[in-house]
């Protein structure tokens, strides 16, 4: 089957390979791991935007272009929305007697891709160029364009849930259902040398 998938980069990252060794993580092998043999990969497309530097951790977007980077050379293609970080005030969930119960905090949040997913997948279907759509998300937002896939189209749809919660609603819509194991994970890592027209690039020394 003529398969493309569409990669959560955000909910892949914060449900599998945050605070793990896994984050040099060659998508194209990971899926091969896990999908069935008939799924012939034709397109990766990975969801993401382009973080900020953030106090205490201000090499962030450096190891995110580098991934990116390592991504390009599997030709995925990359649509990005926007990451946002504002301050807010919010309420405690426990204050303390006598203290004031609201504080400001900082609240990042990213927007827009899975709107980008959505669309990607139905205009996608709709010219007819896969005939299963691989999703890599544990977002049920994304349980209806699933289910419209299916139902107009005739689509097989996989979703491969990252998250490590079961996302039963996506589980319910899919045609099948995955999760990742670690050790597919490990099995899937870039080369810590990579090349590309511009050069030799490496695996970042924090990861």
């Amino acid at each position: 089957m003529k398969t493309i998938v569409y990669v959560d980069g955000f909910n892949l990252f914060y449900g599998a390979l945050k605070g793990t060794p896994y984050k040099w993580l060659d998508v194209s092998a990971l899926l091969r791991k896990i999908l069935s043999p008939r799924n012939d990969i034709i397109g990766i497309k990975y969801f993401t935007a382009r973080v900020f530097p953030r106090p205490g951790n201000v090499g962030q977007p450096i190891r995110q272009n580098i991934y990116l980077r390592a991504l390009a050379t599997l030709n995925a293609q990359c649509i990005y929305g926007r990451y946002l970080s504002h301050e807010i005030t919010m309420r405690l969930a426990s204050p303390q007697p006598g203290q004031n119960p609201f504080v400001r905090v900082i609240k990042t949040e990213e927007k827009g891709s899975d709107v980008n997913i959505a669309a990607h997948m139905l205009l996608d279907a709709f010219k007819n160029k896969y005939d299963c759509a691989v999703l890599v998300s544990g977002d049920s937002d994304l349980k209806t364009p699933v289910e419209m896939i299916r139902a107009d189209f005739s689509k097989t749809v996989g979703v491969v849930n990252p998250q490590k919660v079961d996302c039963r609603a996506l589980r319910d819509a899919a045609s099948f259902y995955k999760r990742i194991r670690e050790s597919d994970l490990a099995a899937s890592q870039f080369p810590d040398e990579l090349s590309d027209a511009h050069g030799i690039f490496h695996k970042p020394q924090e990861w």
